[in-house]
């Protein structure tokens, strides 16, 4: 009975410990413990209320025609290389919507990986399009429909810094949706466009390099294959199979040479003998030898 008595508090201790990892600690603040959950909740609440503080407040209002400043040159920054388990086309770009990610395939099953913006609840789309032209700092006519949603936008503005659609604009057929920068990096990965697809300036600047005009575009809600940091296993034994063989080269049969022969000449053969002429000839050409003299 004692030795019931004294395993019961280490059987509660035993408890306890086991219920600790239900409150995953992730720090302190002072001398008070914080839990991963209270944290998540707190970062939840000041989400809600960020997302409701602007309607709070009255409209913005813009310059009608408004000048989009400063345009520096931006140099592009190449994005990590991922690598595909199915053939896609090269020269394409994929865009999955869930994963917020957008590829250009290069060819060997590789593509370049960019994080990207897309579009809010409400603003997603799926389809094929072709890039129909490709733009320099370009201006902002916002469509009328989001006029509606969000009074006080401007006309238009031109191209700079103070430009939401960034340093590079790759437009997507005769639709009002394109992929461009931003000149605010903290809006990319995640869900808050109109529906285009937003890059760092650096990124698209880079992909502005490579893309094709009429370049195939697939927006995805999830891409169905596999995407691997890594390079297939494969891959890394390709160096023993070795370069293919190349079949022997077709030699041209020689040709056979044929010598003219000319035939020999005596060098002091004498000349060839001519006709005497007849008694008539000679004295015809006495007679004109004659005249001759006389002139």
């Amino acid at each position: 009975m004692r030795t019931s008595i004294a395993l019961l508090p280490a059987l509660v201790v035993g408890i306890v410990v086991a219920a600790e990892p239900a409150f995953a600690q992730t720090g302190w603040s002072g001398s008070t413990p914080v839990f991963e959950s209270d944290a998540r909740k707190t970062a939840e609440q000041a989400e809600a209320e960020r997302a409701t503080r602007p309607a709070s407040y009255g409209p913005v209002v813009y310059p009608k025609y408004m000048d989009g400043g400063e345009r520096p040159d931006i140099k592009p920054a190449e994005p990590p290389i991922v690598y595909f388990d199915q053939d896609e086309e090269v020269g394409s770009i994929l865009i999955d919507t869930q994963g917020r990610k957008l590829y250009y395939v290069l060819p060997g099953k590789r593509a370049y990986q960019y994080p990207i913006s897309v579009g809010r609840d409400g603003f997603t789309w799926s389809g094929t399009e072709h890039i129909s032209r490709i733009t320099v700092w370009p201006s902002w006519t916002p469509p009328a429909e989001m006029h509606k949603r969000q009074l006080g936008l401007p006309i238009t503005v031109t191209g700079g810094l103070k430009n939401p659609q960034g340093a590079r604009a790759l437009y997507l057929g005769n639709t009002i949706y394109r992929i461009h920068g931003t000149n605010n990096d903290r809006t990319v990965g995640r869900a808050n466009s109109s529906g285009c697809f937003r890059m760092t300036n650096e990124h698209v600047v880079h992909l502005a390099s490579i893309a094709k005009v009429g370049a195939k575009v697939r927006v995805l809600q999830t891409y169905a294959g596999g995407v691997s940091e890594t390079a297939p296993v494969s891959s890394l034994f390709s160096f023993w199979r070795g370069e293919p063989a190349k079949p022997a080269a077709r030699s041209k049969a020689a040709r056979p040479v044929v010598k003219r022969v000319t035939p020999a000449v005596a060098k002091n053969a004498p000349p060839p003998a001519t006709a005497s002429p007849s008694p008539t000839q000679a004295k015809a050409a006495s007679s004109a030898e004659a005249s001759k003299g006389g002139q």
